[in-house]
């Protein structure tokens, strides 16, 4: 599986599902049953190394605005969604977490923003394929600390500056 079917998978589940966080992962797993066991550890694979990229500072900032907080576990649950939304935002929020304010169209932090169970489609598709747990993708490890710089979340001066169009969207 190469980056574009990566993302047709995607793209395809979150069409399917109207936005929706959860029928998305439902979407998806019914796309990924019709696929080899084979090609959804690729996809697995595909997952989870964008995933740990989406491991930043700078995108946990934009995570805590866009929720109101966000803690270890809901910064996991955006990461997964962040990648939902596919390659346009994905590929444009790693370059300028910033630049979500204006790619995100409308925003419920009550039901966006958290796209846990995308995050086990995969797994689920390879063990209802196979009858067995997904076998290790054989990746490096995620990184221990997110990278880049550190950011006080709770200095409302720093994140207004270094993010001034989520600040003004977002901040209540």
């Amino acid at each position: 599986m190469d980056e574009t079917d990566f993302w047709e998978l995607i793209d395809g589940s979150r069409a399917a599902a109207g936005g929706d966080p959860e029928e998305q992962a439902d979407a998806l797993v019914e796309r990924l049953l019709g696929l080899a066991p084979d090609r959804v550890v690729d996809f697995a694979r595909h997952f989870e190394e964008r995933y740990n990229r989406a491991y930043t500072w700078d995108l946990w900032a934009a995570a805590a605005l866009m929720l109101d907080g966000a803690s270890d576990d809901a910064f996991d649950y955006f990461r997964c969604w962040l990648i939902g939304q596919g390659r346009h935002v994905f590929e444009g929020a790693l370059d300028d977490p910033d630049q979500l304010a204006r790619l995100v169209g409308d925003f419920d932090e009550d039901t966006d923003g958290d796209a846990e169970e995308l995050g086990y489609a995969a797994d689920e598709a390879y063990e209802q394929l196979t009858g067995v747990v997904m076998p290790d993708l054989r990746l490096p490890p995620a990184p221990p600390e997110p990278l880049g710089g550190y950011l006080d979340f709770d200095d409302d001066a720093a994140l207004a500056e270094r993010f001034p169009r989520l600040w003004t969207r977002f901040r209540r």
